[in-house]
């Protein structure tokens, strides 16, 4: 498995992180006549399912599926079933970065879901996923262009900071994982509550520092800046919107864009080992952010009506 190394470019004032990557497509077998057609239709912007090659499959959102959790949500996009969870931790802010916390993603891609995904096949992924994720929403190594504010996570400068954790699963893949799962993290964390800690210094070097954290009162983490992943898929002279397993199987390419709500690039992953011209990629990125504004209001639809029906159950 190869990638290429990471470079850094400048968009709309944020800054943009490219990475390459070349995760396997699912196999799927098609004959050549299914091959043909499934292009042909895309060609002629209506797919197998009916959509335009800009569309979204319907995409469901709940909230609070796992109460152990500080916040959690499960994603249903066509037939691709995601879960995320987020675990709040104290800790200590890092020596680079003593002025923000941690979050760390990780994803496990469930044998159950598809058989490829059994042994060495599922672990590459699971890590391919995580760390596209990662330069995704958390930006560069220096927090630049991240889509969720480490410095947020911050209780007392050196010392006390929140460490989140997040970690998503796979439960069924029929393509576009990297989207289904942004959107679930984005779900997750908009479910999130984080206990209000008061710090108080030690008196002297003998003592400790005193950490209260309150079993009574959360802060909604704020998700306002969180971005969501718009995957464009290259078959043959086009490219698509969240693609299924099928389509996938045909394609040349893949770039991932996450655009925040103020139409902002906050990360790049491009896979397939196809080359791409920058003006196709800049082209791609104009799509994505036409596209991100439908996504982010159907997905906020979607989680603040999820939210309501936590908040209706008795």
């Amino acid at each position: 498995m190869l990638e290429a190394d990471l470079e850094c470019f400048f968009f709309d004032e944020a800054v943009l992180y490219l990475s390459f990557h070349t995760w396997d497509k699912k196999m799927v077998g098609l004959s050549v006549g299914e091959r043909n057609f499934i292009k042909g239709g895309i060609a002629q912007d209506l797919r197998n399912d009916g959509r335009k090659r800009l569309t979204y499959r319907p995409i469901y959102v709940e909230t609070g599926v796992i109460p152990q959790a500080n916040g959690s949500a499960k994603v249903k996009l066509g037939a691709t079933d995601v879960i995320a969870s987020v675990k709040a931790e104290l800790g200590k802010p890092s020596l680079s970065h003593p002025d923000q916390g941690k979050v760390f993603i990780y994803v496990e891609c469930s044998p159950t879901a598809e058989p490829s995904f059994e042994g060495r096949g599922g672990e590459e992924l699971s890590t391919e996923l995580s760390t596209a994720l990662e330069r995704s929403l958390l930006g560069g190594k220096s927090g630049a262009g991240a889509g969720i504010d480490p410095a947020s996570l911050l209780i007392k400068e050196g010392k006390v900071c929140w460490d989140l954790y997040v970690d998503c699963l796979v439960i069924s893949s029929d393509g576009n994982l990297l989207d289904a799962l942004g959107a679930a993290i984005k779900a997750a964390l908009s479910n999130t509550g984080i206990p209000r800690v008061q710090f108080r210094e030690a008196a002297s070097t003998d003592e400790h520092a005193d950490v209260d954290v309150s079993d009574e009162e959360f802060l909604q983490f704020d998700t306002s800046g969180v971005p969501v992943i718009v995957t464009l898929t290259k078959v043959g002279r086009h490219y698509i919107v969240d693609a299924t397993s099928e389509e996938e199987s045909l394609m040349s390419s893949a770039v991932s864009i996450s655009v925040n709500r103020r139409g902002l690039i906050c990360g790049l992953t491009k896979r397939g080992g196809a080359g791409l011209d920058p003006s196709v990629i800049l082209d791609m990125i104009s799509v994505a952010k036409h596209v991100s504004e439908q996504l982010i209001n159907k997905l906020d639809s979607e989680i603040e009506a999820a939210e309501r029906a936590n908040e209706e159950e008795p």
